[in-house]
């Protein structure tokens, strides 16, 4: 009894339940065509930059600090790759390294002046937001291919049909079942696990987030740790918007220009307060596929427009939120398990 009490309060396994359900009442509802393995893994590889991002600006928001400018970095890092292979006759390889540094440096300008200059982290992704779609703009006017074609034609298939190279990153196969870019996510998911719940470097972030004057007191330098969270998440968009350009096959300056509010929706869904100090990367993940898996089944069993999909994932936000909290109380649990009447 006590360690179903102790589950209870976790929110990540609040979250594992609602997943099982989502199965449970889309696979009800229409069996036929949900339960189909290579359709739910199809699904998620359409999801998955939304996936990756959220899992870095997780570092972000536990420091209590927030990351609106990630969907414009995985334009930006599309259009550099696009327009240094097919117009700067860059290796593709040479293009993919060049666009993660830009990313990178991205993330450092915006963190420094956060960290550094005390600016409001709102206030510098926003701006970030409109500068670096900017510079995708003005990237995608060097190339001779016009912007609203997209940079097209990456190295992709053998004789045989199978995808190689770059686009085998968006479209490859792993073991003849598992898409490349759902493998990529699991090992992102391990490597964000380890780095911030089982180092110094994570437990610096918690404490930052917790108590920055006590971090700061403690010996932390806590301006370079919170520099460092920025620079993760446009790392994080740089590999989204690799994986994304390789799936589509098509290097454009607005890729992900929508991605913003679905990513705080999944970090925050994760259970990542948006004040700090608190968070998960396997409740970012979970919530990450929550939403994904609601996104595919609600038109396919239901036949909810995809035009109308914000308002279900709103609703969700809200019960999920009121959820955590009666949770974390232990409302929860007593509701579930209500104490037996003595005589």
């Amino acid at each position: 009894m006590k360690l179903v009490k102790q589950l209870f309060k976790r929110w990540e396994f609040i979250l594992l339940i609602l997943l099982v359900l989502e199965f449970v009442v889309f696979g009800a509802a229409n069996p036929a065509k949900f339960l189909r393995p290579a359709s739910i893994l199809s699904s998620i590889t359409n999801y998955i930059s939304i996936c990756i991002i959220a899992l870095f600006v997780t570092f972000v928001m536990i420091t209590g600090g927030i990351d609106i400018q990630a969907s414009s970095i995985i334009g930006l890092t599309s259009i550099i790759i696009g327009v240094s292979w097919s117009d700067g006759g860059l290796n593709i390889w040479v293009s993919v390294l060049l666009a993660i540094l830009a990313a990178a440096l991205c993330g450092a300008l915006s963190g420094f002046f956060i960290a550094y200059c005390g600016v409001q982290p709102m206030v510098v992704t926003l701006g970030g937001s409109f500068l670096y779609s900017g510079l995708g703009l003005l990237i995608s006017g060097m190339s001779k291919t016009p912007a609203y074609q997209g940079i097209s034609g990456f190295p992709s298939k053998t004789e045989t049909g199978a995808f190689v190279g770059f686009r085998f990153l968006g479209k490859g196969m792993l073991f003849g079942f598992l898409p490349t870019q759902i493998f990529i996510y699991i090992v992102l998911i391990i490597l964000c696990s380890v780095l911030l719940h089982m180092t110094k470097y994570g437990r610096k972030i918690f404490l930052i987030g917790v108590n920055p004057q006590a971090a700061e007191y403690s010996g932390i330098n806590t301006r370079l740790v919170i520099m460092s969270t920025y620079i993760l998440t446009g790392i994080g968009a740089a590999i989204s918007g690799i994986l994304l350009t390789s799936n589509v096959d098509s290097a454009k300056s607005d890729l992900g220009a929508t991605f913003t509010l679905s990513i705080i929706t999944a970090v925050v869904l994760g259970g990542t307060l948006s004040t700090g100090g608190k968070g998960s990367i396997i409740g970012t993940a979970l919530a990450s596929i929550i939403i994904c898996i609601l996104r595919y089944g609600l038109p396919l069993c239901f036949g909810v427009s995809s035009q109308n999909l914000d308002l279900p994932v709103g609703v969700i936000l809200i019960i999920i939120v009121v959820g955590r909290a009666l949770a974390e109380s232990g409302k929860l649990y007593r509701f579930f398990m209500p104490k037996k009447k003595t005589s």
